[in-house]
């Protein structure tokens, strides 16, 4: 394949996110409770690292709801009493967003309000619709006024039209018609709802405070506010909380689950439950499997922080070499953090990591990371280690290449710029300037979940980015391949 040659690159600030994938959102519900709306900050903030563009919260005080929508992190909103004195009532839902449809801006902020015939409706959606353009587009063509760019607001009109008597089955009708993948968390002026794709590609748990009952897309969001976590939202199921207590419906046929493998490999918080799995128990399985798959003679054990800590602790244990933090990540450093000159800048100041020479110095070091993209912050990790007096720089990866896109919420660059689309092994390995480089094997990402190898049938885990097998439709983008003007439509919807 196609390999580019090497050539120095100026000395940048290092950011370790800066190619990363990036977190779809995280969504968060509580019914009954006075202080709804604090908690739903709370839980929020547990959730922070599923979006960092914007965070929203709609409450309902039992004649209004009531809603702040902010650009930014949690903190820079709802930590302010006077912000969630503004947001009364004893129901709520929450959003935390990085858009993966929809420009950055206020009115794409979550959740979505509007007033349908019998009462107000909040929803806050993580993850992404595979036929949210073509429903966009019939239901602008129908007479549909859009107030944002966001996918999310298709449901809103679709439950708005649908011709039943109870919400729930308005709700419904709506998700019927809905592709790809969805974990929603609503709100009535009645009731708290939740619903998950038929394949349950995104997560939802259910939780309980003080008998209240909770929605949330992660268990660390229970363990902030000190709830009791009670089970996993099923794949296709809709679940009701109200005054009368708690209703299941599954109106899908029933399918065989197909969750993201990616929460067990990076989205997720380490010390969250995903399907009944402890995530950093898995990375750190994954990481044995590597060290397994792909043994290197070396003297230390780095992770790339933050994400690549616990598959590094695995690698290490099983490989019987030491582990080390040779890659110290600087915390303080907000997103608004006043930039240094250019001068300073040209100069190399890394203002977010640095490394640690006492531990890299003369050393053979493996690096152990989650995942490798485009490949430019890889590479610059190998320089800096490089420059610490690396003896020599070893990479092993925690999962199997990127080779494709995704469609259901995480945002992956097109397949051009995806360094293990245009790139073989040994092509990835001399972009970034490693003297060994290897990928976990799919198999490898299968046995450290407990599963004996990849089943060829049918996958148990939507894992499409490295196998190209995608578990629905894929109805946007096959209007876009088949029309010029469905990409036009694309690029003004999103």
């Amino acid at each position: 394949m196609h390999t580019r040659p090497q050539t120095p690159e100026p000395a940048l600030p290092l950011d370790l996110e800066a190619d990363r994938l990036r977190e779809e959102c995280g969504v968060f519900g509580i019914f009954g409770h006075p202080d709804a709306a604090a908690i739903t900050a709370l839980g929020l903030h547990a959730l922070q690292h599923r979006g960092q563009e914007a965070a929203g919260i709609v409450s309902f005080d039992g004649k209004r709801f009531h809603s702040e929508r902010r650009l930014g992190l949690v903190g820079d909103t709802f930590a302010r009493r006077e912000v969630i004195d503004r947001l009364p009532g004893n129901a709520a839902v929450g959003h935390v967003r990085y858009s993966t449809t929809g420009e950055t801006i206020l009115r794409n902020v979550q959740p979505l309000f509007a007033e349908l015939e019998g009462g107000g409706f909040a929803i806050a959606h993580n993850g992404n619709l595979t036929n949210g353009i073509s429903l966009r587009k019939a239901l602008v063509h129908d007479g549909a006024m859009m107030q944002s760019t966001s996918d999310t607001e298709v449901i809103l009109h679709l439950v708005a039209r649908a011709r039943r008597n109870r919400f729930v089955d308005r709700f419904i009708e709506g998700l019927r018609q809905l592709e790809g993948a969805y974990a929603f968390v609503g709100m009535t002026n009645k009731k708290l709802v939740g619903a998950r794709d038929p394949l349950g590609i995104r997560p939802l748990v259910i939780g309980k405070l003080d008998g209240c009952p909770i929605l949330a897309s992660e268990t660390c969001a229970l363990d902030i506010i000190g709830a009791t976590y009670v089970r996993d939202v099923e794949n296709g199921e809709v679940v009701v909380f109200d005054e009368d207590g708690f209703q299941s419906h599954k109106p899908f046929p029933p399918q065989a689950a197909r969750p993201c493998i990616f929460e067990y490999i990076y989205f997720a918080r380490p010390d969250s439950i995903v399907g009944g799995r402890p995530v950093y128990d898995v990375r750190k399985a994954m990481g044995a499997e590597l060290a397994r798959e792909a043994p290197a003679n070396a003297d230390v054990i780095i992770p790339v922080p933050d994400s690549g800590v616990p598959a590094a602790v695995g690698f290490a244990h099983a490989a019987g070499i030491p582990f080390e933090l040779g890659i110290i990540r600087n915390h303080y450093v907000g997103r608004t953090f006043i930039q240094p000159t250019q001068a300073i800048r040209d100069q190399g100041v890394r203002m977010k990591h640095s490394a640690n020479r006492a531990v890299v110095n003369g050393k053979r070091i493996v690096l152990v990371d989650d995942s490798i993209v485009r490949g430019t912050t890889s590479r610059k990790i190998v320089q800096m280690m490089r420059e610490a007096g690396a003896k020599e720089v070893h990479f092993r990866i925690s999962s199997p290449p990127i080779k494709h896109p995704d469609y259901y919420g995480i945002d992956t660059p097109d397949a051009e710029k995806l360094l293990a689309a245009t790139h073989d092994v040994e092509g990835i390995r001399q972009f970034i300037g490693a003297d060994s480089l290897s990928f976990l094997s799919v198999d490898g990402i299968y046995r450290a979940m407990g599963y004996p190898g990849r089943d060829n049938a049918r996958p148990q885990f939507t894992d499409h980015c490295f196998t190209g097998d995608y578990p629905t439709a894929l109805t946007d983008l096959n209007a876009q391949q088949a029309s010029p003007r469905q990409l036009s439509l694309l690029a003004e919807a999103i």
